[in-house]
C-alpha cells in the first residue's frame, strides 16, 4: 500500500524513488552528526585541550583550522583563503548534486550515490563552519609518540569515506548487462 502511494507520488517504484534520494539523506545524517560533534566539542574543550582516548594512540583534540585540509592555506590572507576555500566548496558541491539530480549520468550505482552522499554531508559541513565561523573545528587526533596525523572531524572522515567508496567503485569490474534474444526480437 505504501510503494503504491509512492510510486504514484513519484512516478517511480519505492526502490527508484529510495535511490534518488538515498544520497541526500545520508548527507543530512552526515551533516547533523557532524554539527552535533563540533558543537559539543566547541562547548566542553578549550581551544588545544585534550582528552586521551587511547593512549599513544588516539585523542580528541580541539582545534581551530582556517585553512584547507592539513591546515594548507593557514597562512594566507583571510579574505583571499576565505574566497578560494568557500569557492572550492561550493563548486565541488554543485558538481556532486548536479551529479545526483542528473537522470541520465553515469552516478546511478548504489556505490556511486553512497559516496557521493558521504562527499555531500562532508563538504555541507565544513562549508557551513568556514562561512559563519572563518574556521572549521577539528577533534580526532591520531598519533603514535612524537608523530601525529592532522587532527580532522567528522565531515572530513565522511569526505575520505566517500572518495575511498567511489575509488572502489571506479576500480571494480562491472557487468554489463546483455539483453537475452527474447528482448532483442
Amino acid at each position: 500500500m505504501k510503494d503504491a502511494a509512492l510510486d504514484r507520488l513519484t512516478g517511480k517504484s519505492a526502490p527508484a524513488a529510495w535511490m534518488r534520494w538515498m544520497p541526500f539523506v545520508i548527507a543530512a545524517a552526515i551533516f547533523i552528526l557532524d554539527r552535533v560533534t563540533k558543537i559539543y566539542i566547541r562547548a566542553n574543550l578549550h581551544e588545544f585541550d585534550s582528552i586521551s582516548v587511547i593512549p599513544g594512540w588516539f585523542r580528541i583534540v580541539h582545534t581551530e583550522n582556517s585553512g584547507a585540509a592539513f591546515g594548507m592555506l593557514a597562512d594566507g590572507a583571510p579574505l583571499v583563503r576565505g574566497i578560494v576555500l568557500i569557492g572550492i566548496s561550493i563548486v565541488v558541491l554543485c558538481f556532486v548534486i548536479s551529479a545526483l539530480l542528473n537522470r541520465n549520468g553515469s552516478y546511478s550505482g548504489v556505490a556511486m550515490r553512497v559516496g557521493l552522499g558521504f562527499i555531500l554531508g562532508g563538504a555541507i559541513g565544513n562549508l557551513y563552519d568556514r562561512v559563519l565561523l572563518g574556521t572549521v573545528t577539528d577533534f580526532i587526533e591520531v598519533y603514535n609518540g612524537t608523530w601525529s596525523f592532522p587532527a580532522f572531524n567528522m565531515a572530513d572522515s565522511a569526505i575520505t569515506v566517500g572518495a575511498a567508496i567511489l575509488i572502489f567503485d571506479l576500480l571494480r569490474p562491472h557487468r554489463k548487462s546483455v539483453p537475452s534474444p527474447v528482448e532483442s526480437k
